[in-house]
């Protein structure tokens, strides 16, 4: 309509055409009519209007231009608290936060009234850079000065509590919410709603999952926008209700009124999809993306892809969606090179960081943790031993504990245990417990006593004996046989209350996943899986399994050893994935923990006598059992 309005001679845009036009350029993201625009206003005589000029600083703000932005604020002869506004609004959102506040001091030292669109604008930008506590601070000035928020400062206030993870804060938020937001801008009630979306947000990102659910339930369907759904399933995804994530997912898209899903939410379900291995639904969602032909496939959707397919057992597809990428960034590289880690491919994923530098990317401190995982998986130490040494002489990069960590893991397995500990001791920095637990991990597979408690020792110096490590000792007391120690453990953990976490399995079925724990009879068809079970370990027995019962951790004579072996849950779910699954077909199981010698050796056994492939992920890496032989090559 302007350019219609430009065409026709008999009229000329005055200041208000132009304050009505110039935001139209910044929603639609063309900031080139917003210059042509702004030069007419100069050679008009119409840019000394304070508020043309306010609109064309918005405009360059919002078009993320702040260089021009601030340029023309300079140049302004008379300014306004809107004017200043513009600067502070359009530094926070595009992340230069320490411009957005010098902004806003100087606006308290000249004494420029402050206003919501202030406050709300610095608190924005402190919870877009995950400073929690800075936006809760600054909230507490606005209360101090008497100034009342309004929707999109308690939305970004939530915000800076989930990324905090400040639960207490928002709480008190939202006490602040129903006091305030619920009683404002009743012609607005677009605002509830938005607000709703931040407390769930919120609630599911502060680890409180079940409030974030009854603040979804609490909004009438018909109101829940793509925003609403997301936020629920992107905290059940992220926080290790998974199941519950892809349940909220499908009924999203089957309910009576459906919506769309946007960017968001199909990442949230893939993430989902990956936490569980469940490579059907996957596949499902990746269906649905080409389906609908989202515009966003080609990175951010196809970043999730590639970590979903990788965590999901299939590599090579994860491969082809890399391939197929018509742009890819750093998380593009890395997901793929971690999946190839993850897989026991180690030669390959140090091919992808050589193609990864060739394409002129920079490899950083990230990127070569996942290069020292694959060859930790990998069995590769002189490899793993190049690439830490070579990181601060060749690429600038500072090796810190997360890289010595990963060495110590590169070594331990190898058992290279003394100098894994000698490492330790030459760290410029203070071990960190993930260090010492790496060795002591070590030290369990190696059966080390002596330097097991030595680094017991250590972690318990830290304070962080945890699970895991008791666990790790009490295996390595079990496997020599001394028990005393391994009830002493035992005695700690239940004094301190520390709890082992329960080793669990789950497998994909036709019908979602089957879930195992160990001595699991609560499956319906538990009859005909402990008898499946049974059938497969007399057969393997007649080929040469002999059952490992140093991995069954009690004191009790070897036939009793052999049966609590026999009931581990990774075994329990493979035998109901062989009832249930056609012929041929690859079997795919994940384990909460990682895969015990003795289930390892079984298995390697079993995929000899069946015709599937079985594909099993434990807390540490993929294995690939298939014709008698793993993948994992003995590095797990």
């Amino acid at each position: 309509m302007f350019d219609r309005m430009m065409g026709d001679f008999s009229v000329r845009p005055d200041a208000f055409s132009l304050v009505n036009v110039l935001p139209a350029c910044a929603s639609a993201g063309a900031p080139m009519w917003g210059k042509q625009i702004h030069s007419y206003a100069i050679r008009r005589g119409l840019f000394e209007d304070v508020f043309v000029g306010n609109a064309v600083v918005d405009m360059y703000a919002k078009c993320e231009m702040m260089d021009e932005a601030n340029k023309v604020f300079e140049m302004m002869e008379e300014k306004d608290v809107v004017s200043w506004n513009a600067m502070v609004t359009g530094y926070s959102q595009i992340g230069r936060l320490d411009d957005a506040i010098g902004f806003f001091e100087k606006m308290r030292e000249e004494k420029i009234e402050l206003n919501v669109v202030t406050w709300s604008a610095v608190i924005a930008g402190y919870a877009q850079r995950g400073h929690g506590y800075g936006a809760l601070d600054v909230f507490r000035q606005m209360q101090a000065c008497g100034s009342e928020p309004n929707a999109v400062t308690l939305i970004s206030l939530l915000s800076g509590c989930a990324s905090a993870g400040a639960l207490i804060h928002g709480r008190e938020t939202h006490c602040y919410a129903i006091k305030w937001i619920l009683n404002l801008d009743r012609n607005d009630p677009g605002n509830d709603i938005m607000v709703i979306n931040g407390l769930i947000d919120m609630y599911t990102k502060c680890k409180s999952p079940k409030v974030g659910r009854m603040m979804f339930d609490s909004v009438a369907p018909k109101k829940r926008n793509v925003v609403t759904w997301t936020v629920l399933i992107g905290g059940y995804a992220q926080h290790g209700e998974a199941n519950e994530a892809l349940e909220l997912f499908y009924q999203m898209l089957r309910q009576d009124f459906p919506l769309k899903p946007n960017a968001f939410t199909i990442s949230c379900a893939l993430m989902a999809c990956a936490r569980l291995g469940a490579l059907r639904f996957g596949k499902q969602i990746h269906a649905f993306v080409l389906r609908n032909q989202y515009d966003f496939v080609k990175l951010f959707v196809a970043n999730c892809l590639v970590d979903m397919y990788s965590k999901s057992g299939d590599i090579d597809a994860a491969r082809v969606v890399f391939d197929y990428m018509q742009q890819r960034n750093a998380v593009s590289w890395t997901s793929l090179m971690t999946g190839y880690g993850m897989h026991g491919r180690g030669e390959e994923a140090l091919q992808v960081f050589d193609e990864m530098r060739r394409v002129g990317l920079v490899p950083d401190g990230v990127t070569f943790v996942v290069v020292l995982y694959a060859c930790s998986h990998s069995g590769m130490v002189d490899e793993g031993m190049r690439y830490f040494n070579s990181m601060s002489t060749d690429f600038g990069v500072v090796p810190g504990a997360e890289h010595y960590a990963c060495m110590v893991d590169i070594l331990g397995r190898a058992g290279r245990l003394d100098a894994a500990l000698a490492l330790i001791k030459g760290m410029p920095m203070q071990p960190t417990p993930i260090t010492w637990v790496a060795l002591l991990s070590a030290c369990r597979t190696h059966g080390n006593v002596e330097l097991g408690e030595y680094v017991a020792h250590q972690l318990s110096e830290t304070e962080s004996e945890n699970d895991s490590s008791c666990t790790l000792l009490s295996n390595i007391y079990a496997n020599a046989r001394r028990w005393k120690d391994v009830a002493r453990i035992r005695l700690l953990m239940k004094h301190t209350g520390i709890k082992k976490k329960p080793g669990c399995s789950w497998v994909q079925g036709k019908k979602g996943n089957a879930t195992f724990f160990v001595g699991d009879r609560t499956h319906p068809q538990s009859q005909e899986i402990y008898e499946t079970l049974a059938d497969l370990i007399k057969r393997i027995k007649d080929i040469g399994y002999v059952p490992e019962t140093s991995y069954a951790l009690h004191d009790v004579d070897d036939e009793e050893k052999g049966d609590l072996l026999f009931e581990h849950s990774e075994k329990l779910a493979l035998a109901y994935a062989i009832l249930t699954t056609p012929p041929g077909a690859p079997i795919r199981i994940t384990k909460n923990l990682r895969v015990c010698g003795d289930c390892h050796s079984a298995i390697t056994y079993i995929s000899k006598i069946v015709e599937h492939e079985i594909i099993l992920r434990d807390s540490s890496r993929f294995h690939h059992f298939k014709n008698g032989s793993c993948s994992c090559r003995g590095y797990w």
